[in-house]
C-alpha cells in the first residue's frame, strides 16, 4: 500500500511566546516492511534554526528555534511512505520465552545488546507484581513466546475498554491497570509492563493507522489520529509489531513514525516556550491511500 498521511498541529496561546525551542518526530522512518519516499515539515512562524538529525534509536527528528513573538504556532507535515504487509509468522513455532532473556544475556553480540536493552522498565512502562501476574495467565513454563503474546494482546483487547476520556498522558500504567480502560498509549504501555516483567524485550510503536468510515459515509477530513502499537522480540522472526488496541498483528494499513522504549522517547512534538500562558491544541491527521 502506499499512502499520503498529513499531520497538522496548531497551537494557539494566550499570550505571546517570545522564543520556543521544539523536538519533532513527524517524519516516518525507514524499516524492513516499509519505505519512504518522500517527507516535508512546513512550520509556521519560520524557524530562525533547524537541523535534522536521526535520534538514538534511528528515527528521524527535527530541531526547531523560533525567534520570532507568536501567539500561534502551526507544524505540518506530509509524508508518502509504502507499506508492506510482514511476513506471516507461526506463533506456535517461536522459542519459548522463559529461554530469551538468558539467550541474549549470553549473547556478545550489538544486535543482542541493542534488543536487550527493551527488556527493562522506562519511566511510561514500570513493571509492578500485579503487571506481573496478569502476564503469567498468557505465559506458562516453556510456551512460545510469539503464541503468549499474541494471548495476551486479545486478553489485554478483552479486558480493557477503550475510553478517551478515563486517562491522559501523564497516567502511570499501573492506574490504567487499575481502571481497566485507557486509550492506544495506555494498552501499549500496559503490554510493555506486562513483558518486561517477565524480563521479555519489546519496544512501543508509535504511528498512523488507516481509519475506514461506515459503509455508504464519507471519510471525514482530518478524523484519522496517531496510534500506538508494541513490538517484542522473537529470535526467528525479529520483531513483531501487535496491537492490543485491536487485537492484531501490524499489517500494511499500520504506518510506523518512530520506536523506543516507551512514549517519552518518541513523543511527535516536544519543547520548551517562554512565555505563551494557556494553550490550545488542535490535532487533524490523514491517512489516505494513494
Amino acid at each position: 500500500m502506499r499512502y499520503d498521511v498529513r499531520h497538522r498541529t496548531t497551537y494557539r496561546y494566550s499570550q505571546p511566546v517570545s522564543i520556543s525551542h521544539h523536538v519533532l518526530r513527524l517524519a516516518p522512518r525507514r524499516c524492513g516492511h516499509q519505505v519512504l519516499r518522500e517527507s516535508t515539515i512546513e512550520v509556521a512562524p519560520l524557524p530562525a534554526v533547524r537541523s535534522d538529525a536521526l535520534d538514538y534509536f534511528g528515527n528521524p527528528v527535527t530541531y526547531l528555534t523560533i525567534q520570532e513573538q507568536h501567539e500561534q504556532l502551526v507544524i505540518e507535515a506530509r509524508s508518502r511512505i509504502d507499506v508492506a504487509a510482514p511476513a506471516p509468522r507461526e506463533p506456535s513455532r517461536t522459542t519459548a520465552w522463559d529461554r530469551i532473556f538468558g539467550q541474549l544475556e549470553r549473547s556478545l553480540s550489538a544486535d543482542g545488546l541493542a534488543t536487550l536493552q527493551f527488556a527493562f522498565d522506562s519511566p511510561f512502562a514500570r513493571a509492578t507484581t500485579d503487571l506481573a501476574d496478569y502476564a503469567r495467565g498468557s505465559f506458562p513454563p516453556g510456551r512460545p513466546v510469539l503464541e503468549a503474546a499474541c494471548d495476551l494482546t486479545g486478553r489485554i483487547h478483552r479486558d480493557f475498554r477503550y475510553d478517551s476520556t478515563a486517562t491522559d498522558v501523564s497516567t502511570p500504567v499501573d492506574e490504567v491497570f487499575r481502571l481497566r480502560r485507557g486509550v492506544c498509549q495506555d494498552f501499549a504501555h500496559l503490554e510493555l509492563a506486562c513483558l518486561r516483567a517477565l524480563a521479555l524485550p519489546a519496544r512501543y510503536v508509535s504511528g498512523y493507522l488507516l481509519t475506514r468510515p461506515p459503509p455508504g459515509q464519507s471519510k471525514l477530513i482530518g478524523s484519522d489520529a496517531s496510534h500506538a502499537w508494541i513490538s517484542v522480540w522473537c529470535p526467528e522472526a525479529g520483531w513483531v509489531d501487535l496491537d492490543p488496541t485491536n487485537d492484531a498483528f501490524a499489517r500494511d494499513e499500520h504506518v510506523t513514525l518512530a520506536w523506543g522504549r516507551d512514549y517519552g522517547d518518541i513523543s511527535p512534538i516536544n519543547g520548551v516556550i517562554f512565555g505563551g500562558g494557556d494553550h490550545d491544541v488542535d490535532v487533524e491527521v490523514d491517512v489516505t491511500p494513494a
